[in-house]
């Protein structure tokens, strides 16, 4: 899909469900290891420029920052006021999104893309807040794509729907972050291995009349957790459920990797001049 420079500027307004961490440090290693790999050159050498006072050049060290931050009193105010932002309530069985609605205050994951991918396009500003916002943008890109943070159901992103999984009592948000990923039984590099491609992700088109892709891929999200069966009506993750369901996130995992490298390579790449 296209990828326009209007649409990482644009700040909307937004609503809330309850914080919870999406795909878990598995899958946002997984999602930071498949963008990293295709990087532009470009893009590449500014991520190492920004991560060098981290000691690292690998967006996967730093793909769980965002998360890690609630426990750090440091971070008490900044985990406040971006804690909204790792998530979307939807308030309408279509997962149509409705920015006064879906977004108010900007406190909603489509709004706090916006908001960290202008920080890290601007190069007024300093780099230890563009390296902030790259930490952000790793990770929301992530977030984005678990379906389970951009539902509308009234169960707190699936974290109220028990579920029994693997002979333990659990819940659905729980095992969409790790539960399902973990039954591969690899660590993050190997994982990432087993889903990047040479040949482009078929991404889905875009959906008329949005402009904005962060609201897309939101509402995909919104609708994988609005198909038949997303919620297994009698609270039991077997082996069927898991057959069905863990290709669709691979799948997210693969378009968040290849849509964060895009958002990357635009954001990170100098304008050519004008003639």
């Amino acid at each position: 899909m296209s990828f326009t420079r209007s649409a990482t500027t644009v700040l909307l307004a937004c609503l809330v469900i309850a914080p919870a961490q999406a795909w878990g440090p598995l899958g946002h290693s997984v999602v930071a290891e498949l963008a990293q790999r295709h990087l532009s050159p470009a893009a590449e050498a500014e991520v190492e420029r920004l991560l060098a006072p981290e000691h690292t050049t690998s967006l996967a060290d730093i793909a769980n920052w965002p998360d890690q931050i609630q426990d750090d009193p440091a971070r008490a105010a900044l985990w406040k006021q971006t804690r909204s932002q790792h998530y979307i309530n939807f308030h309408d069985g279509d997962c149509d999104y409705v920015p006064p609605r879906d977004c108010r205050d900007g406190r909603c994951v489509v709004a706090g893309l916006q908001y960290y991918v202008g920080v890290l396009g601007d190069r007024s500003q300093p780099d230890a807040a563009r390296r902030e916002a790259l930490k952000f943008v790793v990770h929301f890109v992530g977030d984005i794509h678990q379906p389970l943070h951009a539902g509308y159901r009234d169960d707190k992103g699936g974290n109220t729907y028990q579920v029994q999984f693997d002979g333990k009592g659990s819940n659905l948000h729980k095992v969409w972050d790790s539960g399902m990923l973990g039954t591969r039984h690899l660590d993050w590099q190997a994982y990432a291995q087993q889903l990047d491609s040479p040949v482009p992700v078929a991404l889905p088109l875009p959906i008329a009349p949005l402009d904005n892709p962060y609201a897309q891929w939101a509402e995909e999200s919104c609708r994988i957790t609005a198909a038949a069966d997303f919620y297994p009506a009698d609270h039991q993750i077997n082996s069927a459920y898991v057959d069905a369901e863990l290709p669709v996130a691979d799948q997210r995992l693969r378009e968040a990797g290849r849509r964060l490298a895009e958002v990357l390579n635009l954001t990170l790449t100098p304008a050519a001049p004008v003639r």
